[in-house]
């Protein structure tokens, strides 16, 4: 594997028959961008491949693609979280990028224009991402969850300003590491599927594009994975594969409860009518306040923090049904999207203020905070009912 230029940023890899070049790049970098170009222009390859899923494809063709989203469909469909985190995703590159005065991702849609002006075969050599994401969540406790959640949030305050020094470390890095950078540290299971797995994923996909000459863009920081995994035999279907939910995470959704209600009944028998009833209080009382306070977080509409207020003591004892889809459907409801907030999703992503500001989002952190309120709740209010007996 030998190193063609004196940046290490082009790299050819081993093949018998074939011309395969790497070309390592920073996403937000003009530099990187230049040096695609020059690349591709110089090779003339039979394949491009560049380090894009289907989704995030059809987004850059598709500048008005988010005015087709089905909000309605995408609480229905318990998506609300992966389509917030796809978005702070988007706005983490675009503040990057609006600092160095590139469009994110710009190599890769040089690189597409370029292969595709040359009549070259246009390889999406990524993994979806919502497949990614999916699959993180899956193995994730629900307190990593919870510091993923305000990490991704906490991207969206000032980004400091951005020198040389700062983009050959991003050249280092994944766009998702970076973002997640702290907490990837601490979760070994993080890194190994926004990084190892697709580094694994982008290895196979690059070393079975068609042609004899072949040009893959991608992160810097999947270049050492590329390396290592590039005579691994991998399992594509494996890496696709959303897995089912922890067997001990159903439990628990049955188990709550059920202690729940039996702890209510054995109030009742062996404290008393008063005693129950206080305990009754509790659970309605703590699961509403903190449902209602996720709510007011999201900003939500006055009826619909009644909603999540009203439906939360319920839907806590409901495996089935989670205060956040009632409220993020009555939110729905109550403020519609107008085409407006569709035209303007790319830019409100970019600020704090723009993602409370703009409906859309607004609904998905509705539906998010209200969730994560009523399951504070859940737990807050179990030892508050268990005292009354004390």
């Amino acid at each position: 594997m030998d190193t063609l230029d004196n940046h290490n940023m082009v790299h050819k890899l081993a093949s018998t028959d074939r011309d395969i070049i790497l070309i390592g790049t920073a996403h937000v970098s003009p530099q990187s961008t230049a040096l695609v170009m020059q690349v591709i222009q110089d090779e003339r390859p039979d394949t491009v491949c560049v380090e894009l899923c289907e989704s995030r494809y059809q987004t850059i063709l598709q500048k008005n693609r988010w005015q087709q989203t089905d909000i309605i469909k995408v609480i229905k469909e318990k998506k609300a979280f992966l389509l917030l985190s796809n978005l702070l995703l988007t706005a983490f590159q675009k503040r990057i990028a609006a600092k160095l005065g590139v469009k994110p991702g710009e190599e890769m849609i040089k690189a597409i224009e370029m292969g595709q002006a040359q009549g070259a075969h246009i390889q999406l050599a990524d993994r979806d991402i919502r497949i990614t994401l999916s699959r993180a969540w899956r193995r994730m406790k629900w307190w990593d969850k919870l510091k993923i959640l305000f990490q991704l949030i906490f991207s969206l305050g000032d980004i400091k300003e951005i020198d040389e020094k700062d983009i050959e470390a991003m050249k280092k890095q994944d766009v998702l590491q970076s973002l997640l950078a702290d907490v990837g540290d601490k979760l070994p299971v993080l890194r190994d599927i926004l990084i190892d797995e697709r580094d694994q994923y982008l290895a196979h996909r690059i070393n079975t594009a068609p042609g004899k000459k072949i040009v893959a863009v991608v992160g810097a920081g999947h270049i050492p994975g590329i390396k290592a995994y590039w005579q691994s035999n991998c399992d594509l279907q494996v890496l696709e594969e959303i897995p089912p939910k922890a067997q001990i995470g159903t439990v628990f959704k049955y188990l709550i409860p059920v202690a729940i209600i039996a702890l209510i009944i054995y109030g009742f028998f062996h404290g008393g009518k008063d005693a129950g009833t206080d305990m009754i209080k509790w659970w309605i009382g703590v699961n509403a306040f903190l449902a209602g306070i996720g709510a007011i977080i999201a900003l939500a509409h006055p009826f619909t923090i009644l909603s999540s207020m009203l439906a939360a003591p319920l839907t806590s004892l409901n495996p089935m049904i989670a205060a956040g889809w009632v409220s993020g459907l009555v939110e729905a409801f109550l403020r519609k999207p107008k085409v407006i907030d569709f035209e303007r999703l790319q830019e409100d992503i970019t600020s704090m203020q723009g993602f409370w500001r703009n409906k859309i989002t607004r609904i998905l952190l509705v539906v998010v905070f209200t969730n994560l309120g009523s399951a504070v709740g859940t737990f807050v209010a179990f030892p508050l009912m268990a005292k009354v007996l004390s």
